[in-house]
């Protein structure tokens, strides 16, 4: 096949690229988004995000996006990351439906947060001799979880922890690094996603 025939083959896949492209850059999306996968949550630092050709509100850190995480900077993590669970309160709602695994948070369950710990950014037990975070809270913003894979294969100390997709505050105020839903969008989230599922964030 010719030079010729090949460019005019891929000049759709061209026009296709460029479409995506400008979408994104309307919908406050970078253009490095525009190539993720349709099961991919796509997570601008603006507060948007966008899964399978649906929008929603979102909240971020509150140190904003970026691409050098450090522990306790309140900023969401810049780059592609995995999904690896869900977890919910077992007395606040049933169990959501969606293909990801999922597990009921207990009493005592928590996460570290102490960079010199040895369980630093895994959950742990309380009580706990470390700082950890509790998972079974007052408020509903831990009801439901999805636990993000970042800075956990390996574990980096200091470079963040307990990077998650919770339920935000009524006001959508920010988060300490973890992107926030409401309730109702975060379910219809998980019924949309796949074990192949991963959370984009961009600036």
């Amino acid at each position: 096949m010719s030079n010729d025939t090949m460019d005019c083959a891929s000049a759709p896949s061209r026009r296709k690229i460029l479409q995506l492209s400008a979408f994104a850059l309307a919908a406050g999306f970078s253009t490095s988004s525009a190539a993720a996968a349709p099961q991919d949550l796509i997570v601008s630092g603006t507060g948007l995000a966008r899964i399978a050709g649906r929008s929603f509100r979102c909240a971020v850190g509150r140190g904003g996006v970026s691409s050098a995480k450090r522990e306790g900077d309140g900023a969401t993590p810049i780059g592609t990351w995995p999904l690896r669970q869900v977890l919910y309160r077992p007395d606040r709602g049933m169990r959501p439906v969606t293909a990801l695994q999922t597990a009921p948070i207990k009493p005592t369950d928590g996460w570290c947060d102490a960079p010199a710990d040895p369980n630093y950014n895994r959950m742990v037990r309380h009580p706990y001799p470390a700082s950890a975070e509790h998972l079974w809270r007052r408020d509903s913003i831990y009801d439901l979880i999805v636990v993000v894979g970042y800075n956990d294969a390996p574990v980096v100390p200091g470079k963040g922890s307990a990077i998650f997709l919770h339920i935000a505050r009524p006001d959508y105020s920010p988060t300490a690094g973890c992107v926030a839903f409401s309730r109702r969008d975060l379910v219809t989230i998980l019924g949309l996603v796949s074990p192949a599922s991963r959370l984009v964030v961009s600036a």
